[in-house]
């Protein structure tokens, strides 16, 4: 594959908290596969955490201060602090041919900044539940104000929160070395009945959805795995019966034994509170063979095709999502075809055409 390489650019990359959910993994893969056209990078985040963009080589980095605050109140009031301390550092630091790549619509201070230097500012959209709504438009006014181009996560999305400036559409995909993983290990004929999900320690995204199917079918072994801390999840659960099928775990750097060992993968999340754009986790679960059972609406569904790789059931039918899970189990065929699917459907998620559209966006 032939790299483009233009001289004298930096790539000023902005997101504000790091940590091991989608947003910054995403960024992580469009940070390597600059890389690799020689492309100085430049990245600005909050100190003081681990993530998927820790520690990247080739890449210059650059702390800010945030702090993420429980106290709705503080939280905003930090969250603006922030932004207008990234605006002030990124006055003095941007040059003239840099180009400014803002992930997720949060760090709008990059915006600003960018906007009154004169670089190109491009935004990398994953979002479109947020609350509140005062906050959600200002957020997208400073986008469609000072943004030359937006990339979205899914048609879903671009379709969502249009915007009038350019536009293009990419996909997220999976690393190379996880794909390589996932296909030399994953089984279709598996005996085990376990099912897993992974997501946020959030209400909105179904953890007591998913502890509810955990009670309604004892005979199988349920696996949540949160992006939280040991401490946070006790206090989740601290007035909570657990059932004795369900097991909880923390942050995971590592998923690839879970995916390996599971049957069926969920996601849960309630489309009146949270719509997933796309839904990364599904995409990883279907290059390890496994069926997935989805909400109807949103992005994910561009994943899911309804009896063929997995099902689109609302979060709150408990009793449906039950019974697919029975039929999957019962049915060694169905679910034998439903996994060659899914794998299938992973292959066309494509690294090298997600790292050439996204170096085309950079360079045009």
């Amino acid at each position: 594959m032939q790299f483009i390489t233009i001289c004298n650019m930096r790539v000023i990359a902005v997101h504000l908290l790091n940590d091991y959910s989608g947003s910054p993994k995403v960024l992580k893969q469009l940070l390597t596969g600059w890389a690799k056209r020689d492309i100085e990078l430049h990245l600005y985040t909050c100190s003081g955490r681990e993530g998927f963009l820790s520690g990247l080589p080739d890449v210059k980095y650059n702390f800010y201060w945030y702090r993420f605050m429980k106290n709705s109140v503080l939280r905003l009031l930090f969250f603006m602090t922030s932004q207008f301390l990234l605006a002030f550092k990124l006055l003095f630091s941007l040059k003239k041919n840099d180009v400014v790549y803002i992930n997720t619509v949060l760090p709008f201070g990059a915006a600003i900044a960018g906007k009154i230097r004169g670089n190109k500012v491009i935004y990398h959209v994953h979002e479109t539940s947020m609350k509140p709504l005062l906050l959600k438009k200002f957020l997208f006014g400073v986008l469609d104000l000072f943004a030359n181009e937006v990339v979205y996560v899914s048609n879903f999305l671009a379709d969502k929160e249009p915007v009038n400036i350019q536009k293009t559409v990419i996909y997220n995909v999976l690393e190379e070395d996880f794909v390589k993983s996932a296909f030399a290990s994953k089984r279709t004929d598996k005996q085990e009945k376990i099912i897993l999900m992974l997501c946020s320690l959030k209400a909105y995204k179904g953890v007591d959805q998913f502890l509810k199917l955990a009670q309604a079918n004892s005979k199988y072994l349920f696996k949540l795995v949160l992006n939280a801390s040991v401490l946070e999840i006790n206090n989740y659960f601290k007035h909570v019966k657990i059932p004795e099928n369900l097991c909880i775990y923390p942050t995971q750097t590592d998923t690839h034994l879970f995916y390996r060992e599971a049957s069926v993968v969920l996601n849960l999340s309630d489309p009146k509170l949270w719509v997933e754009t796309f839904g990364l986790t599904i995409l990883e679960a279907m290059a390890y063979g496994l069926p997935a059972i989805v909400p109807p609406v949103g992005g994910v569904t561009e994943l899911v095709t309804e009896g063929k790789n997995g099902y689109l059931i609302e979060s709150s039918r408990i009793d449906q999502i039950s019974d697919k899970l029975h039929e999957l189990f019962e049915n060694k065929e169905l679910y034998r075809s439903m996994s060659c699917s899914a794998v299938e459907l992973s292959k066309e998620y494509s690294l090298e055409l997600f790292e050439k559209k996204s170096a085309e966006i950079i360079f045009h």
